[in-house]
């Protein structure tokens, strides 16, 4: 098995506009451009979706992605904090007893 290809945002969006401005078909560009039909049908829904922000890059977080992943830290640290205090509340009822 090979090494997994990256793209530029360069690349994506010109292959996009083949399709969507020079009228060429999907598969005809696939084929063109070496990738699998279903890689490009998925870059043409991205850049259709969200033209601004598609196609973010390596490690760049669209801002839905990057709060999503702030509340799900928050969330682990809510848990843990919730384990601790259930904790101490059965030592101390324990205790009282």
């Amino acid at each position: 098995m090979g090494t997994r290809r990256q793209f530029s945002r360069e690349f994506k969006v010109e292959a996009v506009k083949l399709v969507k401005e020079r009228g060429v078909s999907v598969a005809q560009a696939a084929r063109d451009l070496e990738l699998h039909q279903t890689v490009l049908r998925s870059w043409i829904r991205e850049l259709a979706a969200d033209p601004q922000q598609a196609f973010p890059g390596k490690g760049v977080m669209k801002h839905e992605q990057a709060e999503v992943e702030r509340l799900r830290r928050e969330v682990a640290k809510l848990k843990m904090e919730r384990d601790i205090l259930k904790k101490a509340a059965a030592y101390f009822a324990k205790d009282s007893l």
